[in-house]
């Protein structure tokens, strides 16, 4: 099932995608929170704006050096556990929304990845439970100001500026999250082309090892780390990451305006 966040000019309102993504039926409540049904209202994805399907209301936890060969073109070695960040919810836009590139940054990055959606609140769990408490999958664009990265040392602002952390289209709720191909192009040439088998810590794994440090509440999003190929990426430019199960993130670069 594919669930959108949208808008037709009103207020957002949320949505079940049919499975070639050009219809949406409309639903009440926040599927996140409440049990849904169809209102009977029907729509096409052109005809409305689609909205980050989720804005998290406590946290996105980030995942750095979770694919070997990323880690490598970094100069970096691969951790023996995954290396957590904290990126605020301010940083979220959604599908189509420009990423704004701020003066205090020259050298910003794009980085195609898988996010997990948690759908229940969890605490202490370990991999084999964690099917239970995911609502599903979306794609992500972990934007890096690289020269903040290197300078800052640790991650904070670099990760978290605002409009750094596209999400979208959709939620995709019945995916193998071990079986996806990752694909990011810049301006339509492809720069990175990975799969989801390549990380180094898996998703259960991951969830599990947030949920030892962070109660994890419903909407809250963990990015699962990038392939290699991530690369600069400068105002007037475009980047779309696909993943065929789920669908494009798409969102143009802008300067900031004075």
């Amino acid at each position: 099932m594919r669930i959108a966040r949208y808008t037709t000019g009103d207020d957002p309102v949320y949505g079940l995608v049919d499975g070639d993504g050009t219809k949406i039926a409309e639903v009440s409540g926040d599927p996140l929170y409440q049990r849904i049904e169809l209102t009977g209202r029907t729509t096409t994805v052109e005809e409305v704006r689609l909205l980050a399907p989720v804005i998290p209301r406590s946290k996105i936890i980030g995942i750095g050096r979770n694919y070997a060969d990323h880690a490598a073109e970094m100069g970096n070695e691969v951790p023996a556990e995954p290396m957590m960040f904290l990126v605020p919810n301010t940083a979220v836009v959604g599908p189509g929304d420009p990423v704004v590139i701020p003066p205090i940054t020259k050298e910003v990055s794009f980085e195609g990845e898988l996010a997990v959606i948690i759908g229940r609140m969890c605490k202490d769990i370990e991999p084999e439970e964690v099917k239970k408490v995911i609502f599903g999958y979306t794609i992500a664009n972990d934007v890096t100001a690289r020269d903040l990265q290197r300078g800052d040392g640790q991650w904070a602002r670099a990760k978290g500026l605002d409009t750094f952390c596209p999400l979208g289209p959709w939620i995709e709720t019945d995916l193998d999250p071990q079986s996806v191909d990752i694909v990011t192009t810049l301006d339509g040439e492809v720069a990175q082309d990975g799969h989801s088998s390549d990380m180094v810590h898996g998703v259960a794994e991951l969830v599990s090892y947030a949920s030892k440090a962070f109660t994890l509440l419903p909407g809250d999003v963990i990015l699962t780390g990038t392939p290699a190929g991530v690369g600069r990426v400068v105002a007037g430019q475009r980047v779309e990451v696909e993943i065929a199960q789920i669908g494009t993130l798409s969102n143009p670069f802008v300067a900031a305006e004075d």
